[in-house]
């Protein structure tokens, strides 16, 4: 998909429904064809579709691969590599694929979506997008756990299958997919990126494939993947799956710093800046133009606490510490008012969302909070610290965090970055990262669901703080299975409901596409799911 799961950079959903300020496309003249242009990303953690969950590592795959479906303007599924996909029961779905050639020019066949499929969820192979195999039947068999003690730690058994029961090729233009049980919006899920397919070849080696993968998408790779320095792709010439790139190739330039970045745009040695820094914010719309752009995204900002640790497994402790930050005030200072502020668990930009679920937890009030940290017995050593991701522009907004929380709570605080945000997001999966962490979340569809089961349910794919509650994994599961949209949204809302009390997380900020482009460049636009549309930048 477009979309990646965990987002890197600092900016971040914007209230209203309609598009932000300054647009998304250029007007006037028509752009040259041909050419090429540079953006910046951050190091990838994985180019595996399967293991790719994050903002960098989706960016490239989004144009070196082609979804099953993709979104209208309304969030609505259309039909992208897949030719139909239907359903009679919610339940047992038959997936038609359109025709279409690998970048080595072999035909995309059925099973090699059901091989990466597979692979996926097979438990052994830990990609970080297993989760989301989860509701096909077999997917138990193939994750299995033992548990160690009635409410200790589990640990992985080994599994009784190396193949999902419920994903078959029908023939080579067919699948089959059963789930465990109805899910009227599976059509949605098939969106994202751990759904896209993989050549036969690629399973023999991913490691190797891994470092310059094939696709089926409108760019492929030109080159192997420089690690820590780029990725370049160019146009591909049989592309079928949808419109044709407008520009020869683009160099995925890899920044460890965002203002560096910044400065190169400013320069016109970089074309797109896909976040403009938090320390430029004041001064970006003068220094750009009409190049400085905003746009409707879906992204979520928060601060998670490690909750299988002593230190913060008290949710009053969690509780005192969201009611010390004063959201707008950071907001207002550091993000020049970019952002807005997050005092729920899901975007505005899915159906059901409601304002200010968390209630007083997330309501500044410096002296209940004092009050109910005391009541909580403090926090051992009167220590804490937020760790954060150095390549994604955090500082400044962690630093501010942490001046309110010693200036509210007496707490000494400290800001801990980490080089690059795979491996933060290695260390806190490792549970090798001590202390509460920034994490940030960009939709993989258009709905609650998707905020709810892979950040809060147990064993969901981004629930690296280890919160685990049985009532709401049982309400997100009733929510998947509702007849009715509207009978869905219900059971999530009464799951996001237990979130305000548990606090696993701080919600802190909701944010849009604050982007810029050089002047080598236009009609660049940024969509919902944090990306760039590659396919619809042309030169200048």
């Amino acid at each position: 998909m477009r979309g990646s799961k965990m987002v890197g950079c600092a900016i971040v959903v914007a209230l209203a429904a309609t598009a932000c300020g300054g647009g998304g496309s250029d007007e006037g003249d028509k752009g040259k064809s041909g050419g090429g242009f540079s953006m910046n990303i951050a190091e990838p953690k994985r180019l595996v579709p399967q293991s790719t969950t994050e903002s960098g590592g989706s960016q490239v795959l989004s144009g070196l691969f082609t979804p099953l479906v993709d979104f209208d303007s309304k969030n609505e599924p259309v039909l992208a590599a897949a030719e139909s996909i239907e359903s009679p029961d919610n339940k047992v779905w038959t997936i038609k694929l359109k025709d279409a050639t690998w970048h080595d020019g072999k035909p995309v066949t059925a099973k090699d979506y059901v091989g990466a499929w597979n692979w996926g969820a097979y438990g052994p192979n830990a990609a970080d997008g297993n989760y989301f195999f989860g509701t096909i039947q077999g997917y138990d068999e193939m994750n299995p756990v033992d548990p160690d003690g009635e409410e200790g730690p589990k640990k992985a058994a080994e599994p009784k299958a190396k193949e999902l029961s419920g994903l078959k090729a029908i023939d080579d233009k067919t699948i089959e997919v059963t789930l465990k049980a109805p899910f009227a919006g599976y059509k949605s899920v098939l969106g994202y990126t751990v759904f896209y397919p993989m050549p036969e070849a690629a399973l023999a080696d991913l490691k190797a494939y891994e470092e310059a993968p094939i696709g089926q998408g409108p760019f492929q790779m030109d080159g192997k993947w420089n690690h820590d320095k780029f990725v370049k792709v160019k146009a591909y010439k049989d592309y079928k799956l949808g419109d044709k790139p407008k520009v020869d190739s683009v160099e995925f330039r890899i920044f460890q710093d965002q203002n560096t970045a910044y400065n190169d745009l400013l320069a016109n040695n970089l074309d797109i800046v896909d976040q403009i820094p938090t320390e430029v914010m004041g001064t970006a719309p003068n220094e750009l133009g009409d190049r400085f752009k905003t746009s409707l995204a879906s992204t979520f900002q928060f601060v998670a606490f490690p909750t299988y640790d002593k230190k913060y497994s008290d949710p009053r402790v969690r509780k005192a510490i969201s009611m010390a930050i004063d959201r707008d005030e950071i907001i207002k200072v550091v993000f020049q008012d970019s952002q807005s502020s997050a005092r729920s668990f899901v975007s505005p930009v899915v159906g059901g969302y409601r304002e200010d679920t968390c209630g007083e937890a997330c309501k500044f009030d410096p002296a209940a909070a004092k009050k109910l940290l005391a009541e909580a017995g403090g926090i051992d050593g009167n220590k804490i610290n937020i760790g954060h991701n150095a390549d994604g522009g955090h500082e400044q907004w962690v630093n501010a965090t942490c001046d309110q929380l010693k200036k509210n709570l007496g707490l000494e605080c400290v800001s801990q970055a980490v080089p690059k945000f795979a491996e933060l997001l290695t260390q806190v999966e490792n549970k090798k990262f001590s202390g509460m962490f920034r994490m940030g979340w960009i939709m993989d569809y258009p709905s609650m669901e998707n905020y709810l089961g892979p950040l809060y349910s147990t064993g969901g794919s981004s629930n690296y703080y280890g919160y685990s509650n049985k009532d709401f994994d049982r309400l997100v599961d009733e929510g998947r299975q509702a007849k009715t949209e509207a009978e869905a949204i219900k059971k999530w809302q009464e799951a996001e409901d237990i979130l305000a009390k548990d606090m696993p997380v701080i919600p802190l900020r909701f944010g849009k596409n604050v982007f810029g482009h050089s002047t080598n460049v236009k009609n660049v636009e940024m969509n919902l799911f944090n990306q760039v549309e590659l396919t619809k930048v042309e030169k200048s």
